[in-house]
C-alpha cells in the first residue's frame, strides 16, 4: 500500500449495482481509494459520475460470481489496470429462493452458496498473495443479521450468511501476522430500492420490531466499511459488527402496555415508524 500518496490503494468492492454496493464505493472514493467494481451488471451511470468527482481511477468488471473459474482472470484484470487489492469488500449477496425448508431447490440452494459463500472464498484467495507480500491488508465480509438469528423461509439466504461468519474468522487467524484483517459486518433491514419495494405490511411489521424504529441507511454500512478498510482499524480483526439499529436485541416487552400498543400499530400501519 502506498502511504505516501494521496490515494490509499486500490479496493475491490462486489456488488456494486445496490444500494449498499454502491454506497461502500462512493465513501471509499472519498477516502481516496482506486476502485475495482465488481458486478453482474454494469455500475450504474450516476455512480460512475459521483466517483469521478473524487478523481477516482475505477475498473469496472462485469462478471458472474457464479462462475467461480472466472475469478482469478478478473482479479488479474484489477491488477493489471489498477495494481495489487490493498482492500477487497465482498457485498454482493442473493436471495435466489424464498420457500419453507422442504421445497428449497438445488438449484436455488447452489446458487445462494455459490455468490453468497464461494465466491468470497475465490476472492479472498485471488488477493492474499499480494497483501502478504505488502504485509497490509483489509478485508470486509458483508453478512446479514440472518446470521445471528435465521431468517424464515431463507434457509439458503441465512445458512451462506452464517458461514460468511466462519470464513471471516478463518481468514483472521491465518493472515493476521501478515498485517492483514478480515471483519464481517451484519446489516439488519436497509433502505435499498429492493427493500423500498417490499409488500408495506411485511415492511411495517420489520420496522416495528427494531428498537430504533427504523431502516438503516446505505451510508451507515458505508461508513462502517470504510473505518475497517482503514489504518486506524490494524486491530479490529475477525469481529463481527451488528448495524441492525437493535434489531438482534429480543423484542419482547414486558414492562409497558403502551409500547406494545404502539408496536402492533406500527406493524399494521397505524402509525410512520417517526412517531412511535
Amino acid at each position: 500500500m502506498n502511504h505516501s500518496s494521496d490515494r490509499r490503494g486500490v479496493a475491490l468492492v462486489t456488488g456494486t449495482s445496490g444500494g449498499i454496493g454502491g454506497a461502500i464505493a462512493l465513501h471509499l472514493a472519498r477516502q481516496g481509494w482506486d476502485l475495482a467494481l465488481f458486478d453482474q451488471t454494469a455500475p450504474p451511470p450516476a455512480l460512475l459520475d459521483k466517483l469521478d468527482e473524487h478523481g477516482t481511477h475505477i475498473h469496472a468488471v462485469t462478471a458472474d460470481l457464479c462462475d467461480e473459474a472466472a475469478i482469478p482472470g478478473a482479479v488479474e484484470q484489477c491488477l493489471e489496470r489498477l495494481g495489487p487489492v490493498d482492500c477487497l469488500v465482498n457485498n454482493a449477496g442473493l436471495t435466489a429462493q424464498i420457500a419453507p425448508l422442504e421445497k428449497i431447490t438445488s438449484d436455488a440452494w447452489q446458487k445462494e452458496l455459490t455468490v453468497n459463500l464461494s465466491a468470497p472464498l475465490r476472492l479472498i484467495q485471488a488477493v492474499i498473495p499480494s497483501m502478504r507480500q505488502r504485509q497490509w491488508g483489509r478485508i470486509v465480509n458483508i453478512s446479514s443479521m440472518a446470521a445471528r438469528g435465521g431468517l424464515y423461509q431463507q434457509t439458503g439466504y441465512a445458512a451462506t450468511k452464517t458461514g460468511l461468519l466462519g470464513l471471516t474468522r478463518n481468514v483472521a487467524l491465518e493472515c493476521a501476522r501478515d498485517g492483514i484483517t478480515c471483519n464481517a459486518i451484519l446489516p439488519g433491514l436497509v433502505e435499498t430500492p429492493a427493500v423500498r419495494n417490499m409488500p408495506p405490511l411485511i415492511m411495517n411489521d420489520t420496522v416495528s420490531l427494531v428498537p430504533a424504529r427504523r431502516l438503516g441507511k446505505p451510508d451507515e454500512i458505508a461508513a462502517l466499511a470504510g473505518f475497517l478498510c482503514s489504518n486506524e482499524a490494524g486491530f479490529i480483526n475477525g469481529a463481527e459488527i451488528d448495524i441492525d439499529g437493535g434489531a438482534r436485541l429480543c423484542p419482547v416487552v414486558l414492562g409497558s402496555q403502551r409500547a406494545i400498543a404502539e408496536r402492533h400499530a406500527l406493524a399494521s400501519g397505524g402509525i410512520s415508524p417517526s412517531d412511535a
